[in-house]
């Protein structure tokens, strides 16, 4: 599948296990890999990297295979959970970035342009969690790329 906004494809990645039973030579139970994940939790690692920690250092190849549940999943149980997605936060924290550049170079039409492909694709992620609830029906976020045109 295609890019967003860009005429390339995806990256490429590891493949993920073919079965989804967790391998014979993995020797942790479902609570000591949820007591795994809430410790990294805590030590302030997000979501995405907790899963690459536990299968690179502790030879977890998935989660969900051993516990039955995902990471989120047992973030949200044990109350640790970000009151914003991570991949939302992420752009969130992106947009700023580009909003200082855009403060200091006015003329930069390339990173305008870049700016209102960033805040479409954050005003489709908020539509989305705003419908399966993830976040409040109330939360919004103020668009700047308009501003410098």
């Amino acid at each position: 599948m295609a890019r967003m906004h860009t005429h390339s494809r995806g990256q490429s990645h590891s493949t993920r296990p073919v079965s989804k039973r967790p391998p014979p030579w993995c020797q942790y139970s479902p609570e000591e890999v949820e007591a795994l994940v809430v410790k990294l939790a805590r030590e302030g690692v997000p979501p995405s990297e907790i899963g690459v920690i536990l299968r690179d250092q502790y030879g977890i190849p998935l989660v969900k295979a051993i516990t039955g549940k995902k990471i989120c999943q047992i973030l949200r149980e044990a109350g640790l959970e970000p009151k914003i997605p991570e991949d939302l936060a992420r752009l969130l924290e992106k947009a700023e970035r580009m909003k200082r550049h855009l403060m200091r170079h006015r003329g930069d039409r390339k990173n305008i342009h870049s700016a209102q492909l960033l805040e479409s694709k954050i005003h489709r992620l908020v539509k989305y969690y705003k419908s399966i609830g993830r976040l409040p029906a109330d939360w919004k976020y103020e668009p700047f790329a308009g501003k410098f045109i």
